[in-house]
C-alpha cells in the first residue's frame, strides 16, 4: 500500500509540469476561438495524440499511479488550460472508466484501445447514461435492452441526452434497462461498436460553457449488438439480477447499478476539473490584482480585493486536498465511509463557481467581457456542479452515508 504524502514525487512532477506546459502553449491559445466556434477542436486532440497525452497508455499509467494522484493532477493541469478543449480530451476517459468499471479483461481490451485511435487516426468515446427524464433519477430511465436469445444478440431502444462526444463517437458505452421492476438495480452497461445500424445523433445542444465539448442527444432505434456487447457478460449480470430480486424481497442490501459505479468512480476526478478551473481564474485576479491601479496603487493593496484573493487561494487548496484524499483513498482501497468521494466533486465544483464568479468582481467591468478568459471560465464552472450528480445529489449522498437514513 503506498504510503500517504502531500509531496509529489520527481516522476509525478515531471508529467505534471508537461501538462502544464501543453496546457500553456497549446490549449490556452486555442481557447477563445473554440469556444467561439462550439466545435470539436479536433487539431487539439490530435496534437495531444501526437505528445502522447490523448491516448490509452497515459490515462493507464496515471490510473495505475498508485498514490491515486495520477489522475486528478492530470485534470487539473489540462483544465487549468481551458474546460471545453479539455473535457474535449478526456471526455473518451468517462467511457473507458465505464468499461474499466463493468467490463471483463476481454472487453477492456478490445474496446478501449479503439475509443481512443491512434495518433494518425484520432477516435473518441461516449458515455450514455442520462436521459430527457432521467439524469439524476436514474431509477427513471426508460431506454430498454431486450435479450434475443436466438441470435444472442441484445436490442436497445431508447434516446439518450447529454452525452458527451455523442452520435460522433467511435465507441458508446450505453446503459440501458434490462428488468424494469428492478428499478435502478436492474440496469446494464453496453458497448455499442462502431457503424452499428440505429444509432444516431438527435438534437447537439449549444451551452452557457464548455462550449469546445460536443454535448448531444443519441438516439437508439432497434440497435443490435452482440451478445459479447453486455459489459460483464451475461452469467455475471444474471447472477447480479438475482441478488438484487432476493434483496429487494427481502429487504436486504442495495446493489450497485452500473451508472452509479462509474459515477462513483469518476466524482473526485471531476473534482480535480474544478480545482483547475478555479486556480486559472484566481491566478488572473492575482495579477491583475497587482498591475491594476486606482487611486494611485494597485488594487491589492485595499484589503476588500485582498482579502477575496486569500479566501479563493484557501478554498481552492482545501478542494485540491479533499480530490486528493478522495483519490487516494479510491486507490488504496479504503471505504469512502462518510462519501468522501461525493465530498470532493461537491466542493471542488461550489469552490469553482463561487471563484471564478470573484474573479469577475476583482477585474469588474473588464472580466464581464470577453477579452479575458475569466468571463469564459465562469460559464464553464456552471457545469460542475450539474454534470456527474448536481451538488443537491452530492448532499443527497453525503446525508445518506452520514445518517444510513434514506433522505429524500
Amino acid at each position: 500500500m503506498a504510503e500517504f504524502t502531500l509531496e509529489l514525487n520527481d516522476d509525478q512532477k515531471q508529467v505534471r509540469d508537461w501538462l502544464h506546459g501543453f496546457a500553456a502553449d497549446v490549449i490556452r491559445p486555442a481557447a477563445s476561438e473554440w469556444d467561439e466556434r462550439e466545435e470539436t477542436p479536433w487539431p487539439v486532440i490530435q496534437e495531444a495524440a501526437k505528445v502522447g497525452i490523448y491516448s490509452l497508455d497515459f490515462y493507464a499509467q496515471q490510473f495505475f499511479d498508485p498514490t491515486g494522484l495520477g489522475i486528478p493532477m492530470a485534470m487539473e493541469e489540462l483544465f487549468w488550460g481551458d474546460a471545453g478543449i479539455a473535457l474535449s480530451i478526456v471526455g473518451t476517459g468517462l467511457a473507458a472508466v465505464g468499461v474499466l468499471a463493468n467490463g471483463t479483461e476481454e472487453q477492456i481490451g478490445t474496446w478501449i484501445p479503439q475509443m481512443y485511435g491512434d495518433a494518425d487516426d484520432v477516435k473518441v468515446a461516449a458515455f450514455c447514461s442520462s436521459e430527457p427524464d432521467a439524469g439524476s433519477d436514474v431509477a427513471s430511465m426508460r431506454t430498454r435492452a431486450v435479450y434475443d436469445q436466438a441470435k444472442d444478440e441484445w436490442v436497445l431502444n431508447g434516446t439518450k441526452t447529454w452525452a458527451t462526444n455523442g452520435g460522433i463517437a467511435n465507441v458508446h458505452v450505453v446503459v440501458a434497462v434490462v428488468d424494469p421492476e428492478l428499478g435502478s438495480k436492474g440496469h446494464a452497461s453496453f458497448i455499442v461498436p462502431p457503424d452499428t445500424p440505429g444509432l444516431s445523433q438527435g438534437q447537439k445542444f449549444k451551452k452557457h460553457g464548455i462550449r469546445a465539448s460536443h454535448t448531444a442527444e443519441v438516439v437508439l432505434e432497434d440497435v443490435r449488438v452482440p451478445g459479447h456487447c453486455l459489459l460483464g457478460g451475461k452469467e455475471k449480470l444474471d447472477q447480479r439480477l438475482a441478488r438484487a430480486r432476493e434483496r429487494a424481497a427481502t429487504g436486504g442490501e442495495r446493489v450497485k447499478n452500473a451508472a452509479m459505479a462509474t459515477f462513483e468512480a469518476s466524482r473526485p476526478a471531476v473534482g480535480a476539473m474544478a480545482v483547475g478551473t478555479a486556480r486559472a481564474a484566481y491566478e488572473v485576479a492575482l495579477d491583475y490584482a497587482k498591475t491594476r491601479t486606482q487611486f494611485g496603487r494597485p488594487i491589492i493593496d485595499n484589503q476588500g480585493v485582498a482579502f477575496q484573493l486569500a479566501d479563493m487561494r484557501t478554498r481552492i487548496d482545501a478542494a485540491r486536498l479533499l480530490v486528493w484524499r478522495a483519490s487516494w483513498m479510491a486507490t488504496t482501497g479504503k471505504p469512502f465511509e462518510s462519501a468522501e468521494g461525493s465530498m470532493s466533486k461537491l466542493y471542488a465544483s461550489e469552490t469553482a463557481k463561487k471563484v471564478t464568479a470573484q474573479a469577475i468582481q476583482i477585474l469588474g467591468g473588464n472580466g464581464f467581457t470577453r477579452e479575458y478568459p475569466v468571463e469564459r471560465m465562469h460559464r464553464d464552472a456552471a457545469i460542475y456542479t450539474i454534470f456527474e450528480g448536481t451538488s443537491e445529489i452530492q448532499r443527497l449522498v453525503i446525508a445518506r452515508t452520514l445518517s444510513g437514513m434514506p433522505i429524500r
